[in-house]
């Protein structure tokens, strides 16, 4: 089995590693072919990593590779089952690794950065204040439901970011434990955020920090030491992995000292009856305590698996690259007067591959299906699971309800939701210029065919 993993993965290395990084990395269904509501067949061009990155080719093929040799983790004494929990394992050092964590940091594996940051709201102390800017992905902004949450408004510079929390957290009474839940990357403008600034003013004022890398760590190295983030969660269906597993990582104390996040096999280490018919229990006070049940051993060997693809490809060679598509991609907005790019921090703010734009005269729902249709372009419109900060950078009140898919609203009447294009390490050149051309095309010339709205979302009329 162990050869058959290696030559799996030597191959797959090779096809990654480009010293110049001129071309994107290898993914599954690079060559899917879509009709067009206009006539003839085009390839598709996925972009919409934001939402779920396509997996990486070199992924595919590792995860086959160990398919054959599949077992249950830490339950069994046979060969595949030892093998599996190798595996599993291994993949949590690789993960620990790819973060650059610190020797005393925890990996638990869990179903997605919703997941993770579900976890962390459920081992905080219960006295904990939780401080959180109203620009978070719904992920970030909801799972403090027992704790008391002070949400912050939407700062317009990095700079006021920092001064914002640090007026908050110097005002908090009583002085107890206290977290900060803070994006790396704008899942709605792709703009990073100041983490390490934010993690020093945290640490400052006694509070602990977590950073949802969701939208940074398949875009951006990420370390935890050099930022001193307290923790880090991630998904890993953005990070060219399918199969839905997540990571959160980091300081181990919350998490040993609170109860399971689940309850069962695997968290419990001793089970016990008592004299009076009860049962005590002992739990694990490694990263299974909170992973009862039979875990996603595939999930989390297809992110260990992105975790080295992406590190062996050269991840600076990976920014530069996307970097280029970002500026081809907002030059080309930027030569359309209809179309406005949302921003937070401004046009010269550093970002990832993640833009977001609405366009006069267009209702966003209407323009998505056209590029769809028309195209073979997949976008997303909507507002992210990110309303409040949508809401604000569309200027309509903060307070306004919505919904994460399109409103109903009619082709041509203006919706209070925005598109949005996301694109990574790969994609190529021609799906970005296809884009640009695309939404210049539908802008000068407007959409030809007629669409209708069905539950909600703009589709083609037949």
């Amino acid at each position: 089995m162990s050869a058959s993993l290696n030559t799996a993965t030597a191959t797959t290395v090779a096809t990654a590693q480009d010293p110049a990084c001129a071309e994107p990395l290898a993914v599954l269904g690079r060559d899917v072919t879509v009709p067009l509501v206009t006539g003839g067949e085009v390839t598709y061009a996925a972009l919409d990593y934001a939402a779920s990155a396509p997996a990486l080719q070199r992924v595919w093929d590792d995860v086959a590779a160990y398919a054959p040799y599949y077992g249950s983790v830490h339950r069994g004494a046979g060969y595949l089952s030892q093998l599996s929990t190798d595996l599993f394992e291994q993949s949590r050092a690789t993960v620990a690794e790819f973060l650059d964590c610190r020797p005393s940091d925890q990996v638990v594996f869990t179903r997605s950065t919703t997941d993770s940051l579900n976890l962390l709201a459920a081992v905080i102390p219960a006295d904990c204040q939780v401080f959180v800017f109203e620009t978070e992905h719904h992920a970030s902004l909801l799972p403090w439901t027992n704790a008391q949450v002070s949400y912050l408004n939407a700062p317009r510079t990095p700079d006021e970011a920092v001064a914002t929390l640090e007026r908050a957290l110097a005002d908090r009474e009583p002085y107890g434990p206290a977290l900060v839940c803070v994006t790396g990357a704008s899942n709605v403008t792709g703009e990073l955020w100041p983490v390490k600034e934010l993690a020093a003013a945290a640490h400052a004022h006694g509070a602990r920090i977590v950073l949802d890398a969701a939208q940074l760590a398949p875009h951006h190295p990420v370390s935890v030491r050099d930022l001193d983030v307290d923790w880090v969660a991630f998904s890993g269906h953005k990070l060219y992995a399918p199969f839905g597993s997540g990571v959160l990582a980091g300081r181990a104390d919350w998490l040993q000292q609170a109860e399971p996040y689940l309850a069962g096999g695997g968290a419990s280490r001793k089970v016990s009856r008592r004299e009076d018919g009860g049962v005590d229990v002992e739990w694990h006070t490694t990263a299974a305590r909170h992973e009862a049940g039979s875990p996603n051993v595939i999930g989390v060997y297809s992110i260990a698996s992105a975790c080295r693809a992406l590190t062996e490809a050269g991840f600076e060679n990976l920014v530069a690259r996307e970097q280029q598509l970002v500026a081809r991609v907002r030059e080309g907005l930027a030569e359309v007067p209809a179309v406005r790019v949302l921003s937070l921090f401004g046009d010269d703010a550093p970002r990832v591959g993640v833009i977001s734009f609405v366009v006069d005269g267009w209702n966003s729902s209407h323009f998505a299906a056209a590029l769809s249709a028309e195209y073979g372009i997949g976008v997303r419109d909507g507002l992210f699971c990110a309303h409040p900060l949508v809401r604000t950078l569309l200027g309509s009140e903060p307070q306004a309800q919505g919904e994460c898919g399109a409103p109903e609203a009619a082709p041509g009447e203006r919706s209070l939701n925005a598109i949005r294009v996301s694109f990574g390490a790969g994609t190529p050149d021609e799906h970005v210029e296809r884009f640009v051309r695309a939404v210049k095309e539908l802008v000068t010339d407007g959409a030809k065919w007629q669409y209708r709205t069905e539950e909600g979302r703009c589709v083609p009329a037949v």
